[in-house]
């Protein structure tokens, strides 16, 4: 492995410890990287049931300000 033979060489450790660095390196990459996605799922849940309670409370406050505004048009007109 190319970027295990420039560790060795460059840090003047034996071979087999400059694998075992670069797969750890590798490892704890992938492993931000799916943390990163479980997060990233995590906030796209949390903002779609935000914006879905969001329309839904929306909807409730139309329907109640249209229901007054009758109410109050009749209480005018009588």
């Amino acid at each position: 492995m190319y970027l295990a033979q420039l560790v060795s060489a460059r840090t003047g450790i034996p071979q087999a410890d400059a694998e075992k660095r670069v797969d750890d390196a590798i490892a704890r990459v992938k492993a931000a990287e799916i943390k990163a996605r479980q997060v990233a799922d995590a906030a796209r849940k949390a903002a779609a049931e935000f914006a879905i309670f969001t329309a839904l409370a929306l909807v409730i406050g139309a329907f109640i300000a249209s229901a007054a505004a009758a109410y109050g048009g009749s209480l005018r007109d009588e």
